[in-house]
């Protein structure tokens, strides 16, 4: 199955599949979480949002409780956080179990690709990125500490985006 094809459901609870979200578009999914060290981090996020949504691309938040529980909040409280604090504009998904006996299918997937430094496995924390192209193909992963608007993130989107 293409990671186009595996179910997910929408932050208000609507089953759609990735593909259907992305609409050809290549995306940065990522692991959010709302009372993290890193969760300023959506600042970036919606920066890239931004520059380039209009060029085939797409920010797709996941919010995760997997780590300390730093994101305990309903569906309603992550979006008002979200839209309030950051302006997120980009979808969200619903809370998601990245790692684990209940990880989601769409992360099982995704943690079989490899980082920078060759290693592939769980999540190692909040707003861990995978860039995908407009194909489904998981081309980068970006481990949590790597800035959404860092160097190697930005000329990777620039490769898989178009205009």
């Amino acid at each position: 199955m293409s990671i186009l094809e595996i179910p997910v459901r929408t932050l208000d609870g609507a089953a759609t599949t990735l593909g259907d979200i992305l609409g050809g578009r290549a995306a940065l999914v990522v692991n959010v979480a709302s009372k993290c060290g890193l969760t300023p981090q959506y600042g970036g996020l919606v920066r890239l949002q931004e520059t380039y949504g209009d060029r085939g691309f797409t920010v797709v938040g996941v919010p995760c409780n997997q780590f300390m529980g730093q994101e305990p909040g309903s569906a309603e409280e992550i979006q008002e956080f979200c839209s309030t604090t950051y302006g997120v504009d980009f979808p969200l998904l619903e809370k998601t179990d990245v790692n684990g006996d209940d990880r989601h299918p769409l992360y099982a997937t995704l943690t079989e690709v490899s980082d920078a430094e060759g290693a592939a496995g769980d999540i190692q924390w909040n707003f861990e990125k995978f860039l995908v192209d407009g194909a489904g193909g998981v081309v980068a992963r970006f481990r949590p500490r790597t800035e959404p608007e860092a160097p190697e993130v930005v000329e990777a989107i620039e490769k898989v985006t178009t205009g």
